[in-house]
């Protein structure tokens, strides 16, 4: 399993944000309302992101010494996939209303209801916080490297990555 791709990251953010923009000028030019998340998707991105960092507290707390009681490797995989799927959808989301966001900016001197720009600042501080917990969450679950004759014997039997 390989680490987050910030490059990806980006990718993603830059692929979904013209898609947004897209499909928002699209929208709003044909009497359709704004495709962005309402702001009661925040406590989604809250859960996501608390339930991220509960499991990640975890398994930083075992690789940090306390062994009281054995980590299930099942757990610690499924973390990093968690952690892995957080901060992706948390560059997709925020692409996303990027994107809305750079629409409805061209729109504020139109416009008197300024609720979906608003809300797409919202909506993007969350993506925001999605791609950081899942960075950090990535990071707690990466096993320290060993000492330099450890290493290369850990390389071979296919440990070292990840907890």
């Amino acid at each position: 399993m390989g680490s987050i791709r910030i490059g990806w990251l980006v990718l993603i953010g830059l692929v979904f944000g013209a898609a947004g923009w897209l499909v928002n000028w699209w929208a709003t030019r044909n009497g359709y309302p704004t495709p962005s998340l309402p702001l009661s998707s925040l406590l989604t991105i809250a859960a996501v992101v608390a339930v991220t960092l509960i499991f990640g507290l975890r398994v930083r707390r075992w690789r940090g010494g306390n062994r009281k009681r054995v980590l299930d490797p099942i757990l610690a995989a499924r973390t990093v996939v968690l952690a892995q799927a957080t901060a992706y959808a948390g560059a997709l989301t925020t692409g996303w209303h990027a994107g809305i966001l750079a629409d409805q900016l061209t729109l504020v001197g139109v416009r008197s209801n300024l609720g979906p720009l608003w809300g797409s600042l919202a909506v993007i501080a969350g993506g925001i916080v999605m791609i950081a917990v899942g960075l950090i969450v990535e990071s707690f679950c990466k096993l320290p490297p060993d000492d330099e004759a450890g290493s290369e014997t850990r390389r071979e039997s296919g440990e070292g990555e990840y907890a």
